[in-house]
């Protein structure tokens, strides 16, 4: 990464540590709330709610982001963060449980919040797949880490050692603060100039952003199913949690490995082939893990969907960043961002529902339909372009009068279409 990207390396590791604490503790809330007496419905619960809050906080933070500085949102995930996982280890209670964990995603949604705000007001719009791409990679190397650690760490007293995996998370969240010195700048577009708010449902109405917002929703609410309620299978299973871990660890290693080759993808196939066909063939996948496939087989399954799910995320970031109206990006994130708790909301609850009633692998069948959905939004969005020529949007055409860049020193911006050019 040259030197003018170093802001990007540091906000990377610094939502790897901040990620890898919330990927570490989400299962240990699963295995302790089944230690303390929880079924399938009740884990639903537990998950729907790490979603709840940050239903409700996101438009207001972004709006806040749109007309301020950032870091101060990221230094607030932080705390929030750690004292969610802090105190979900030391509950007693399913309902303190279920509270601590909404406190968790807050803290989790602050931060992402910040974080993309930030990409997106430093990114030239030839830079945003890379860069955005690039973001996520940090959360990817977060869901590798943590999954992993906490399986190493959940033994056989489950009750205690899943609780040590939370405090131990809640340690881990707090060494994101270390790396988020000048990842922003010190005056920031938002606060040079005050620009009149627009409506939301202005921002709702923009064409792309709906199709970025559902698409984002049903690729989170697949990695966030996964997540809680592959324990659960492997519990049923007698598929050991250390194991379970790996797997989970796979599946973020194969996300990784995506979106280090996307932008290659990008060139070759086009940006609305390969966000449909990684939909299409991560619907197919979920729906294998509902059948009674041998470790070895969901081990296949884990990584090629890891793959297949790494495209949709940092492509709904850029589609809704080039769609949404000058001045109100981070609040179409943040809509975004919405729309992913309320998959989180959603998911996890419908989820323990199915689960309830047909069955641990049922959920999974679920997730194959909502990807399935999202495969045909993302190819019906490819057909409609919001651009007015016609052409979809990419890394190498954008149009600057469509699109307006933060401010830049005098040649810089020829500088860096020259460097993408190369």
């Amino acid at each position: 990464m040259t030197g003018s990207r170093t802001w990007l390396l540091r906000l990377v590791i610094a939502f790897s540590f901040a990620q890898g604490a919330v990927s570490m503790a989400r299962p240990a809330v699963s295995y302790r709330a089944l230690a303390l007496g929880a079924d399938e419905r009740a884990i639903g619960v537990i998950a729907a709610v790490y979603a709840l809050f940050p239903l409700f906080a996101a438009v207001p933070l972004g709006r806040r982001t749109d007309h301020g500085r950032c870091v101060p949102l990221l230094a607030a995930g932080v705390v929030l963060i750690s004292s969610g996982c802090a105190l979900s280890g030391l509950a007693g209670s399913l309902a303190a449980m279920a509270v601590w964990s909404g406190i968790m995603g807050l803290g989790h949604l602050s931060f992402v919040i910040g974080a993309q705000s930030i990409v997106a007001r430093r990114s030239a719009p030839a830079e945003q797949d890379r860069n955005f791409g690039h973001f996520t990679i940090g959360a990817s190397l977060g869901q590798l880490v943590g999954p992993v650690a906490a399986g190493l760490v959940i033994g056989g007293d489950m009750a205690r050692t899943s609780a040590l995996a939370l405090l131990a998370s809640a340690a881990v969240a707090a060494l994101s603060c270390a790396f988020l010195r000048r990842v922003e700048h010190r005056a920031t577009p938002g606060s040079r100039t005050e620009r009149a708010k627009v409506p939301v449902h202005h921002i709702l109405r923009t064409r792309g952003v709906p199709a970025g917002i559902f698409i984002s929703l049903a690729v989170l609410s697949a990695t966030d199913v996964l997540t809680a309620y592959l324990p659960v299978v492997g519990e049923h299973r007698g598929i050991a949690p250390a194991v379970v871990g790996l797997l989970l660890s796979l599946r973020a290693a194969a996300t990784i490995a995506c979106r280090l080759v996307m932008t290659p993808m990008i060139r070759a196939v086009g940006r609305t082939a390969l966000l449909t066909v990684t939909c299409l063939l991560a619907a197919l996948l979920c729906a294998v893990i509902a059948l009674p496939v041998p470790v070895w087989g969901l081990t296949v399954v884990m990584a090629a969907l890891g793959f297949c799910l790494g495209v949709g995320q940092p492509l709904s970031m850029t589609t809704v960043v080039r769609a949404a109206p000058a001045g109100a990006r981070s609040t179409a994130l943040a809509l975004r961002l919405t729309g992913n708790r309320l998959g989180q909301v959603a998911a996890p609850a419908s989820a323990g529902l199915v689960a309830g009633v047909a069955g641990t692998a049922a959920p999974f069948v679920m997730l194959g339909v909502l990807l399935l959905a999202a495969a045909g939004t993302g190819l019906r969005a490819g057909r409609n372009p919001s651009r007015p020529d016609g052409a979809e949007h990419d890394t190498r055409a954008v149009r600057t009068h469509d699109y307006p860049r933060r401010p830049t020193r005098c040649g810089e911006s020829t500088l860096r279409d020259r460097q993408e050019r190369q």
